[in-house]
């Protein structure tokens, strides 16, 4: 006898909130940050708590793997935790950078949309993979959205860091309105390790352009640099390897 599957409409329609977490040998990277931002995230959404025991239980079975671990949790309250392998194109973006488009996403940090989502992890991330598939249609690989004032917000499925004046910077979530990036803040947070500064500010595309480096930070590439921006080559940082060694890559 088949199996009666009861979809919701959360499950259907992607009404739900993820996270993405490096599963190293020693145990999940910032597990502790990643699973307060999915709580966040659904409150955001205002959905229902997520299920905490239970999902802890379900990383634990997964003690001694490695990859990419991910937390799926819908309205409908499916829960689901999941391994797979760090996909190569990571990897690649890792070790050799990325070449990267500025484009507006037509969102206003003065006054963007009372139902905005865009500070939440949230399922509906069709549109950000179509920004990726645009940026390889004009022979990039990624993309970094600017606001409608022209600041720098995040990429699709990155956050933002650059390097000016022996400082590492980042934009603040809460000004404009972005999804708050784990390992961007712990990057930040031991910065001084490296004798940088850490500091978040809003900035430009124009200004970002005139950055030391640059780079897109996030749970699987910890640190991929910027080596070509809008069309110009930029040359490698020698903090690239110094910064990845601290994050622990």
């Amino acid at each position: 006898m088949t199996e009666r599957i009861v979809v919701t409409p959360g499950d259907l329609l992607g009404d739900g909130v993820f996270e993405t977490i490096h599963l190293r040998p020693s145990g999940p990277w910032l597990l502790e940050e990643h699973l307060a931002r999915l709580v966040r995230s659904a409150a955001i959404l205002e959905m229902p708590a997520p299920p905490m025991d239970r999902l802890r239980a379900e990383i634990s079975d997964l003690s001694g793997s490695s990859g990419a671990l991910r937390v799926i949790y819908t309205r409908g309250g499916v829960l689901n935790v999941s391994v797979s392998a760090i996909p190569a194109t990571v990897l690649r973006e890792r070790r050799d950078g990325v070449r990267v488009l500025t484009a507006d996403l037509g969102f206003s940090v003065r006054n963007p949309p009372p139902w905005s989502l865009s500070a939440a992890k949230s399922l509906s991330y069709a549109s950000n993979f179509a920004a990726r598939r645009w940026a390889a249609r004009q022979g990039a690989d990624d993309v970094v959205w600017l606001s409608t004032e022209g600041y720098v917000l995040e990429a699709p499925t990155a956050s933002v860091i650059w390097l000016a004046g022996g400082v590492l910077h980042t934009v603040p979530p809460g000004e404009a309105g972005i999804l708050p990036g784990v390992t961007a803040a712990h990057l930040l947070s031991v910065a001084g390790r490296a004798g940088l500064g850490a500091a978040q500010r809003m900035i430009t595309g124009a200004e970002l352009a005139g950055a030391e480096a640059i780079w897109l930070t996030s749970s699987l590439r910890g640190l991929a640099e910027v080596v070509e921006l809008d069309g110009t080559a930029r040359g490698r940082s020698p903090w690239t390897p110094r910064l990845l060694d601290l994050l622990g890559f």
